[in-house]
């Protein structure tokens, strides 16, 4: 069974910011791989859409799917042009 790990750092402090209606955007962008959200725990997902500001709702699936679209960068296949 995986052990339970808080958000407190960050999502604690933007969920009280939140309700005085200041929402304070994270420093860095998440550097997730593909890979690690397919396997990235609930709990794990939960916090870092929380962090976002990014609904945390639906399935453990639909989290994952979400998170990708939101923070995973589309493979730009290189073409070289000439001028």
């Amino acid at each position: 069974m995986e052990s339970f790990t808080s958000c407190k750092g960050s999502f604690e402090g933007n969920q009280s910011k939140e309700a005085n209606g200041f929402f304070q955007m994270p420093l860095h962008y998440p550097k997730y791989s593909e890979s690690e959200y397919e396997t990235m725990p609930e709990w794990k997902l939960d916090c870092l859409l929380s962090e976002y500001g990014l609904p945390a709702m639906g399935s453990v699936e639909q989290k994952r799917k979400f998170a990708m679209g939101a923070f995973l960068w589309p493979h730009i296949h290189s073409t070289t042009t000439t001028f």
